[in-house]
């Protein structure tokens, strides 16, 4: 099988995903093979391949957005059938034990284990993942465009719900990339005001054709004061800037696995019970339920598509906000 491997982590300019051909994998015991048909790709890939988070160890095949058919079963797998259409995101396992899974923080668990991370991911033609990792699909999806649901959206979803807003409530968005236009769709479907803050100017532009209220960059003055504000740029500074939109009582919620330093602020921009979240991860649930509301609005990805060797050229058009939406690679 062709796939794109990461034997050690440099600057994606550097072209550091090698396409090979290694042997078609075999599953055991609780586990299946996946013919991959398309995956996602993702801001923590970019991470994960430059060296920002470093995975247990090396090669690593990344990706962790994946759709696919089951090509083969372990022999403890009976819960699914050869041929069915299923999804692989970010969590791939949680133990069941720790004190976190027990309270229902199963996205908190002491032994977690993350597709494209802890094992392969999906920048491969096949790939083995848990019973407990993959999710049916319905087999009218357009399973390019549904891709991004599985981290974006699942990771946006879980950062929209931490806001704890409801209707007719203000939601900013601090960037506009993969996940941030799955979430503007998610809080209009729920009468929400959108307001979203870019330094991208096109990006400004198509968040206002998908029904944004306002955009602009942070910075930017306006007389509305927001309930809650999601921020999904990687720069700690924009946290604290955000908390100066929030109105008493609301709430800045971080969607980023890696986050630079947050600098020193005046305890004024957080009094007034206003509070600073991050989110972490996702559980099972939050998982099927992004998959549920996905199908039922329906949500539409923007997406641009890439075949697999030009994973590389992928994650640099990611790194520089060169797309409107998310990027997939075309695989299968």
């Amino acid at each position: 099988m062709r796939a794109m491997v990461l034997e050690k982590p440099a600057p994606i300019e550097n072209q550091p995903l090698i396409l090979k051909e290694l042997e078609i994998p075999q599953p055991k015991e609780n586990k299946v093979l996946i013919r991959v048909l398309a995956c996602g790709v993702c801001h923590t890939d970019l991470h994960i391949v430059e060296g920002d988070i470093i995975p247990p160890r090396y090669p690593i095949i990344p990706g962790h957005q994946v759709i696919g058919r089951i090509e083969n079963l372990g022999a403890r797998v009976k819960e699914f059938k050869k041929g069915e259409l299923v999804g692989v995101p970010w969590l791939h396992s949680t133990c069941g034990e720790c004190k976190y899974c027990k309270k229902g923080l199963s996205n908190l668990c002491e032994n977690i284990s993350f597709t494209g991370f802890h094992v392969n991911g999906g920048y491969a033609e096949y790939m083995i993942a848990n019973k407990t990792a993959i999710y049916r699909l319905p087999e009218t999806i357009d399973i390019f465009s549904f891709a991004p649901i599985l981290c974006g959206g699942v990771i946006g979803y879980r950062a929209f719900k931490l806001t704890n807003l409801t209707e007719g409530q203000k939601l900013g968005l601090v960037g506009f990339g993969s996940s941030a236009h799955i979430v503007l769709q998610i809080a209009i479907h729920r009468k929400m005001e959108v307001y979203v803050f870019s330094r991208s100017e096109a990006h400004r532009k198509k968040a206002l054709e998908m029904g944004a209220k306002w955009v602009g960059k942070l910075g930017d003055t306006f007389e509305e004061r927001l309930d809650g504000i999601i921020v999904f740029a990687p720069v700690g500074e924009t946290l604290i800037e955000s908390l100066r939109y929030v109105d008493k009582g609301g709430t800045v919620v971080s969607a980023g696995i890696y986050m630079s330093d947050i600098p020193s602020f005046p305890y004024s921009l957080l009094y007034e019970e206003r509070s600073l979240k991050s989110t972490a991860n996702s559980t099972r649930e939050d998982v099927e339920e992004t998959i549920k509301l996905a199908v039922e609005i329906p949500i539409r990805p923007l997406i641009s598509t890439y075949p697999l060797e030009h994973a590389n050229k992928a994650l640099q058009d990611v790194k520089y906000s060169r797309l409107d939406g998310s990027a997939v690679l075309i695989i299968g």
